[in-house]
């Protein structure tokens, strides 16, 4: 997927090694938002060095169609991440999971991206179930879920353990490619 615009205000596009900067900026920004549910791509980016590597790992994995990680920029400053995630090739099946900084949510953007990731699994990867999996507490990620066209399935029992706390369930919306 090439630099796609998706409004003025930003762009979705493939993490670069010149979002590295801000890219770390962003999750050490977001740190006490994401680090119940991002705690693996938190400790990714701890340090500048940390978060080239990151960035270097992203753009292999969409060598190898093995993981998608999208930027959701601002001018030239990352303030949200889109990962296109636990693809199943055979199943045609993939999982898409988002955060955005805490000063850019409610306008929307997530909601907009995430429909483009969508249109991008079904129309260039092929995909045909796509999956988001959220915490029922997390109103505004289930918001999006269903504004993209994700019906909710079924709630997967004890399937998340965030970091010192108990199993959580969460729940799992779908979306199936339709032509």
């Amino acid at each position: 997927m090439s630099d796609s615009r998706i409004n003025s205000l930003f762009v979705l596009e493939p993490l670069t090694i010149v979002d590295t900067p801000s890219l770390n900026a962003f999750l050490a920004s977001n740190k006490k938002e994401f680090h119940r549910f991002f705690p693996i791509t938190l400790g990714q980016n701890e340090t500048i060095q940390a978060s080239e590597n990151y960035v270097l790992n992203k753009s292999e994995q969409i060598k190898l169609k093995t993981e998608f990680t999208f930027a959701v920029k601002t001018n030239t400053s990352v303030v949200g991440l889109l990962i296109l995630k636990n693809l199943n090739w055979e199943l045609k099946r993939g999982e898409i999971a988002y955060c955005i900084d805490k000063n850019y949510q409610g306008r929307g953007w997530i909601t907009r991206a995430v429909k483009e990731i969508t249109s991008f699994a079904f129309n260039d990867l092929d995909l045909k179930t796509l999956e988001i999996i959220v915490y029922k507490e997390n109103k505004s990620s289930i918001r999006v879920a269903e504004k993209c066209g994700f019906i909710w399935t079924k709630t997967l029992l004890k399937s998340y353990t965030p970091h010192n706390e108990e199993p959580l369930d969460m729940e799992l919306y779908e979306r199936s490619y339709e032509k």
